[in-house]
């Protein structure tokens, strides 16, 4: 969008107003599904802001999105609730957050860990920690936020590390990062009121900082080293950056503040560049705990597929094996289509020239003669057509009254 020369005095936007803005509009088309770039036309906001905003909302169960590859997004119940206010988080998250990290001392291991059972993440999902460094995870990355000291997950798609994020951080910002993220998209960028007129819509990195939050950059390999330039300053002592758009207001960082990045190692187009991982003091790999698969009662005949293959990508002989999102994907889709359907979808899912590998481990360790792919197959004849489930045809006895 063409940035106007002299706009004439710009309001500071509110936090989380461009959220509703999407909220209103998914509200106000309820039996539509709209995608990023439908709704980035609409209200005139670049597609990663747009895109981080949709994704804040599906998080907050304030939204639903489908589509397997270009995301598409509809209202649910909660939606319209979500459009009245621009609400960040649920109150009272920050101000502890701020007081902790106004004194930043040498932190000493805690005898026994605060949080070890399962956590309920702002979608509503539930997460379950791991350990790490003798703490469970969503401890020790609240230990590294306390000490400011940012972290870098890395590890294939799946494996947890938003879920992690997410479940340690209540009060998260986060900035979905691909090869289309630009400076605007972290920082913030010129767009058209409601009212009219141009009023500076502060990005997600502004708002961490000034309210004292944690911003994850996911996928933060896929963005641009121009792009990702723009935060560096927010990240060193200077803790500060320069927003130039914005009259070259300085934005400095509140207590609280903290960086966290994901990278998915072997993604085409992610490159991790030494300034980058300069940046991150801890870097954590996180992978797939296939005991836990197996305590979800997915099926463990396809766990132990998992883990054979995975331990096939660890030689280097195959290049994907069923992560923990793809595990709970399969015990869903067995629950509602069954296993041979799953098990189907589990080859499908896999990249075409790892599919006959995949195959095989199914076929050695689950006992099936074939599988290939979910495929659609012959037209069925109308007489054999299902009913749907709880339905019968009707019958009709004797002449009708």
């Amino acid at each position: 969008m063409t940035t106007p020369t002299t706009p004439a005095s710009p309001a500071r936007t509110k936090g989380g107003e461009l959220r509703a803005k999407v909220a209103r509009l998914l509200a106000d088309r309820p039996a539509d599904t709209l995608t990023i770039g439908d709704m980035a036309r609409q209200l005139g906001h670049s597609h990663g802001a747009v895109r981080n905003a949709a994704l804040t909302l599906v998080r907050r169960g304030e939204a639903d999105q489908s589509g397997s590859g270009q995301p598409e997004f509809r209202a649910n119940a909660k939606t319209a609730a979500a459009a009245q206010a621009a609400v960040i988080s649920p109150p009272g998250t920050h101000a502890p957050r701020a007081k902790a990290a106004q004194a930043r001392t040498t932190i000493t291991a805690a005898a026994t860990p605060k949080q070890t059972g399962p956590i309920r993440r702002p979608g509503g999902q539930v997460y379950h920690p791991r350990e790490l460094a003798d703490l469970p995870d969503v401890e020790a990355l609240n230990r590294l936020r306390d000490a400011d000291v940012p972290v870098l997950l890395y590890g294939p798609p799946g494996t947890g590390k938003t879920s992690l994020v997410e479940a340690a951080f209540p009060d998260l910002l986060t900035v979905a990062g691909d090869g289309d993220t630009e400076v605007g998209d972290l920082i913030g960028d010129w767009t058209q009121a409601d009212a009219g007129g141009y009023v500076f819509q502060y990005g997600p990195l502004v708002t961490a900082m000034t309210e004292g939050r944690a911003l994850l950059i996911d996928d933060a390999t896929l963005i641009s080293p121009m792009v990702l330039a723009a935060l560096y300053p927010a990240m060193d002592g200077r803790r500060q950056i320069q927003v130039k758009a914005h009259k070259g207001e300085t934005i400095k960082a509140e207590p609280g503040f903290y960086v966290v990045a994901g990278h998915n190692p072997g993604v085409h187009g992610a490159v991790l560049t030494e300034a980058l991982s300069s940046r991150f003091s801890v870097q954590i790999q996180i992978g797939t705990d296939y005991d836990l698969a197996t305590a979800l009662r997915v099926d463990a005949r396809v766990v132990r597929v998992a883990r054979h293959l995975a331990y096939q990508v660890e030689l280097g002989e195959l290049g994907w094996a069923p992560q923990l999102r793809e595990l709970l994907s399969y015990q869903r889709t067995e629950a509602v289509l069954g296993t041979n359907a799953a098990l189907a979808n589990l080859v499908g899912i896999a990249p075409v020239e790892d599919r006959d590998a995949v195959a095989a481990a199914i076929i050695k360790t689950v006992g099936v003669k074939k599988i290939a792919p979910l495929t659609l197959g012959k037209q069925l004849p109308a007489s054999t057509t299902r009913q749907p489930p709880g339905t019968t045809a009707p019958t009709h006895r004797g002449r009708p009254r």
